[in-house]
C-alpha cells in the first residue's frame, strides 16, 4: 500500500496571494502594496479584517506603516493599519514581559488613541473597534463595564456576526484575561444561539473550549496534565457542541469553497470534532480543508503537522 504522502500548507497568509504579496512589500518598505490591497478590499468586512489582522502582524517590526502615513497623514486605511499595529505591538510587548507583569501603561492608552483616531477616520469600519476590544485585555483590571458595552456596540451596529469581534469579546471574558469560564461560556453560546444558518458564529464554543483548556493545562502542570484533561473534549457536552456547530453552520453548506478568513474558524471545528470522537463531521472537514491548514488550535495539543496527518490517516483519507 502506498505511503501516504499528505502534508498540510502552513501558509500564514491562509492562502490569500494578494495579502502575500502586501506582506513581502513591507519586507522591503514599501507601503504602497498595502495601500492598493485594502483599496480594493473595500468594505468587505471579514476580509478586511482577516487582511488587516496580518497586516499589522508584519508591520509590528518595522516603520511602513508610518512611512505610509508619513506621506498620506489623511489616509482612513493608513490610519486603520496603524491602530491594529500598535495593538499588535502593545501584544507583543506582554508576551515579552511574561504573563501576569504588567507593560507600560502609555503604550495600552497609545494604541486606544489609535483605534479611536481610526474609527473617527473611517466611520463604517468595524475593524478599528475590533482593535480597541483586543487591546481592552492589556489594562490590568481591564476596563469599565461600560465602556467595553460602548465599544461593543459600535463593533455590532457595523458587523453583526464578525466572528474576530466576538472572539475579541470572548477572550476578553476569559478566566486567562478579566472573567471565568462561566462568563467566556454564556457569551459564546448566546452569540451562537442568535446566529442565522449558516454564520459561523457558533464556534465560538470550540475557540471557548481551547480557551479553558489552555486554562486548565497552566494550572495541571506537574501533576499528570494528561490525566486531568483526558474528557475535556469527548464528554457529553463537548461532543453536543461540536454536532450543534456542523449542523448551524456547515452541514447545508453550498459548495466547499473556503475564504482565507474563515480557515482557522474551520479547523477549530475539525480539531474538536477529531477530540470528541465525531468521525462523520470530522472526515468532511478535512476533505473540505485540504492542504490548508493553521497551527491553532492544533499546537495546543502537539505537534499540528503530525495531528492532521495522523487524524486523516485514522479517518481513512488519502493525500
Amino acid at each position: 500500500m502506498a505511503r501516504d504522502r499528505f502534508t498540510p500548507d502552513f501558509d500564514p497568509d491562509c492562502g490569500d496571494a494578494p495579502l502575500t504579496a502586501a506582506r513581502q512589500d513591507i519586507v522591503i518598505g514599501r507601503w504602497q502594496g498595502l495601500r492598493e490591497l485594502l483599496r480594493t478590499t473595500g468594505p468587505d468586512w471579514p476580509a478586511r479584517g482577516h487582511r488587516v489582522r496580518l497586516l499589522a502582524q508584519a508591520c509590528a517590526s518595522s516603520s511602513t506603516v508610518e512611512s505610509w502615513l508619513a506621506a498620506e497623514p489623511r489616509s482612513a486605511d493608513a490610519l486603520v493599519l496603524r491602530a491594529a499595529t500598535e495593538t499588535t505591538r502593545a501584544f507583543n510587548l506582554a508576551i515579552a514581559a511574561g504573563r501576569g507583569v504588567p507593560i507600560d501603561q502609555r503604550r495600552v492608552d497609545g494604541a486606544v488613541t489609535a483605534c479611536l483616531h481610526a474609527a473617527e477616520a473611517y466611520p463604517k469600519d468595524p475593524t478599528p473597534w475590533i482593535s480597541l476590544i483586543s487591546v481592552a485585555r492589556l489594562y490590568p483590571s481591564g476596563v469599565r463595564r461600560q465602556e467595553l458595552a460602548r465599544w461593543w456596540d459600535e463593533l455590532h451596529r457595523r458587523d453583526p456576526y464578525s466572528v474576530e469581534g466576538h472572539l475579541q469579546v470572548l477572550h476578553y471574558y476569559s478566566a486567562r484575561w478579566h472573567g471565568t469560564h462561566g462568563l467566556m461560556y454564556d457569551f459564546a453560546r448566546d452569540a451562537a444561539g442568535a446566529a442565522p444558518p449558516g454564520c459561523a458564529l457558533p464556534v465560538l464554543v470550540q475557540y471557548a473550549r481551547v480557551e479553558e483548556f489552555r486554562y486548565a493545562l497552566d494550572a495541571a502542570k506537574g501533576r499528570h496534565a494528561a490525566v486531568v484533561l483526558s474528557q475535556h473534549w469527548n464528554h457529553d457536552g463537548a461532543v453536543s457542541d461540536v454536532r450543534r456547530t456542523w449542523q448551524r453552520w456547515i452541514m447545508d453548506r453550498a459548495g466547499n469553497a473556503v475564504a482565507p478568513g474563515e480557515l482557522r474558524d474551520l479547523h477549530y471545528l475539525a480539531h474538536a470534532a477529531c477530540h470528541a470522537g465525531l468521525p462523520e463531521v470530522a472526515a468532511p472537514l478535512l476533505r473540505m480543508l485540504g492542504r490548508r491548514a493553521t497551527r491553532t488550535p492544533w499546537s495546543y495539543t502537539g505537534d499540528p503537522q503530525r495531528q492532521i496527518v495522523k487524524w486523516r490517516r485514522e479517518l481513512g483519507m488519502r493525500a
